[in-house]
């Protein structure tokens, strides 16, 4: 066995767009994902799931209906599964993502925003 350890800013080197997630590990079917966010997300659920937020660098708001929490670096949160939420990022910020693999980055929107699944650095 390789015994090779993330590095995490290596990672984020790789890629450039906005509301697209990479795969760098997977653990028990979950596929851990970092992204690089900026400006609005749409509006979305995951019926199925909840989703973990956790902020590498940057700041985050996560927008629900009657609120919204923001987030700093080294900060996280849960978005319960059926939670309708919308992220935004005013600057670039860097985020990684916990979720069951196959899940798609949109939930239940259809958009222009929706990502392709899967995709490995």
């Amino acid at each position: 066995m390789n015994y090779i350890p993330i590095n995490i800013n290596e990672k984020f080197s790789k890629f450039d767009n906005h509301w697209s997630p990479r795969v760098i590990a997977e653990m028990n079917n979950y596929q851990i994902k970092l992204a690089k966010v900026q400006g609005e997300f749409v509006w979305h659920d995951h019926q199925d799931t909840d989703e973990m937020f956790f902020i590498i660098d940057g700041n985050l708001d996560i927008e629900f209906r009657d609120g919204k929490v923001s987030l700093g670096a080294g900060e996280m949160f849960v978005v319960p599964k059926g939670t309708e939420h919308r992220p935004v990022a005013q600057d670039e910020c860097h985020i990684m993502l916990v979720e069951p693999k196959g899940v798609v980055n949109t939930g239940n929107a259809e958009s222009a925003l929706s990502a392709e699944n899967d995709i490995w650095i």
